[in-house]
């Protein structure tokens, strides 16, 4: 301590927090009471060599007070990864075990994405058959943080066997980290260019995402494009065949119907793909969007090559945004319909020609000439409704082929597609047309007749189901009583009634 005039005792630690304060604080101090330069030099010098070594220490101890710190907690984040591993181990057997070990996952999501580069070889510790949750945790906080080729191809592996082994009731606890999972998954496998990797093991995550047949999930549209992408389009034909009434979100419904019809399209069922694309076209939307425009697109020529014609005219439940804008950016496509419509071939092939780059560009050019295909086999079925017999270079000569062999090719095909019903005699060439041979009284088509009436009549069901659920929603009546007026005509009778009290 060191007495100075007008105070009595003055520690050196009142002067500031650290060294320079402290003794910067003694300097004005002592020049403030004291005008002797000597008395301050002789006082001073004693004053630094007392704060300098404490003060040393002082900074010593608190580094290694902050070394140990810090080593505690890395050891603690050791003891805590660890010790969740057993938790999980433990607490994966009973649903409300579970539930329990749901919460403890949840409050530890900023340790497991501290320690994400740990997590890797903890996973070896878990079977995603019994501990699908942790599991699933595990490696949404390994795919959160950046992941190098090398790991990358090792999770593909390891992601492929979780979503084959999962439990169900698990994973659909924290569904929106399952579908992160599985959409880097889909990414990866179309980024290492071989999406046919993703086409099992995604079919499977929709599956055990889905809480019935009916329901849209999120991973619907990513299953389909793989399917696109891979060309497995018998694979993405299984899943077209449910009836879906539940949908989540907008863009998923729009998206499920786009590649939907793109894989329809691949398997040759047109009449599908335009059920398709005509839900995309039709659908309720506030604005544009390039998804309702490209299946625009692929609707009019769907139209083409499946019914021989294309109406511009839009349904009245078509939505005042599409009925407005889907012409202006589809131009090429209808004045191609247009030229569809003549039924010349040469004037079609030229509008081809003129347009190549457009319809390339959009990736329709393989359609488009499917289109200008159809145009030969409806001028082919044209002559059936007016010719019993043709000879096989007159067929050439009407329909602008250039000769009696291709239109026997094109016959052919006709036939074994059963689009028309004919009979070719080799020796003269002759063309015999015939009526549909199909008596409507066999077995399989009884069989087929009955399944038909009995889908039809389910869809009934469900849909009188739907539209008592609507007629009830709170939500659905303030609307609707907004927007009509408070008495309608309909809610009089007609003819008056006594009644007898």
């Amino acid at each position: 301590m060191f007495y100075l005039p007008k105070r009595k005792f003055v520690k050196p630690w009142e002067f500031g927090h650290t060294k320079k304060t402290r003794v910067k604080g003694i300097i004005i101090l002592l020049q403030k009471n004291w005008s002797n330069p000597a008395l301050v030099d002789c006082t001073l010098n004693p004053l630094i060599n007392c704060i300098a070594p404490f003060e040393n220490q002082k900074e010593v101890a608190e580094i290694q007070s902050e070394k140990k710190k810090k080593r505690k907690e890395m050891n603690l984040n050791k003891d805590s990864v660890e010790s969740l591993v057993a938790q999980i181990q433990g607490l994966s057997g009973n649903l409300s075990d579970i539930n329990h070990l749901h919460n403890l996952l949840k409050q530890s999501e900023e340790l497991l994405h501290s320690e994400s580069t740990r997590l890797v070889s903890s996973l070896a510790e878990l079977d995603p058959s019994i501990h699908s949750l942790g599991y699933l945790y595990f490696l949404k906080a390994i795919l959160s943080a950046p992941v190098s080729k090398e790991e990358a191809n090792g999770l593909l592996v390891s992601i492929a066997r979780f979503i084959n082994l999962c439990v169900v009731e698990q994973i659909r606890l924290a569904p929106e980290k399952f579908i992160f999972i599985c959409r880097w998954f889909k990414d990866q496998v179309i980024l290492l260019e071989a999406p046919i990797r993703g086409v099992a093991p995604i079919l499977t995550a929709v599956r055990k995402l889905q809480v019935s047949s009916e329901q849209l999930t999120t991973l619907h549209p990513d299953f389909l494009l793989l399917c696109v992408l891979a060309k497995c389009y018998k694979t993405g034909i299984s899943i077209l065949e449910d009836d879906i009434f539940e949908v989540d979100q907008p863009r998923d419904f729009f998206l499920y119907c786009y590649y939907g019809g793109m894989i329809c399209i691949g398997q040759k069922q047109f009449g599908k793909a335009l059920e398709l694309l005509h839900n995309v076209v039709t659908a309720p939307m506030s604005t544009l969007s390039a998804i309702a425009v490209e299946s625009y697109k692929k609707y009019i020529l769907v139209s083409l090559v499946h019914l021989g014609q294309f109406s511009a005219s839009f349904p009245k439940y078509t939505s005042s945004v599409a009925q407005r804008n889907l012409k202006t950016f589809s131009q090429p496509y209808l004045e191609l319909a247009n030229s569809y419509g003549t039924g010349k071939i040469s004037e079609l092939e030229t509008f081809v020609q003129t347009n190549m780059e457009k319809f390339e560009s959009d990736n329709n050019l393989g359609l488009v000439k499917q289109v200008v295909s159809s145009m030969y086999k409806r001028n082919i079925q044209r002559l059936t409704q007016t010719y019993l017999t043709l000879s096989l270079q007159d067929i050439a000569n009407t329909v602008q082929l250039s000769s009696s062999k291709e239109a026997e090719m094109h016959v052919l095909q006709m036939i074994e597609d059963g689009e028309i019903y004919a009979t070719i005699n080799q020796k003269d060439g002759m063309v015999r047309f015939l009526e549909d041979p199909e008596q409507y009284k066999t077995c399989a088509m009884i069989k087929h007749i009955d399944s038909s009436m009995k889908r039809i009549m389910s869809l009934s069901k469900k849909l009188t189901s739907m539209d008592e659920l609507m007629s009830c929603d709170p939500m659905y009546l303030a609307k609707v009583g907004r927007e009509r007026q408070r008495y309608d005509y309909d809610d009089f009778d007609s003819v008056s009634q006594r009644f007898n009290i």
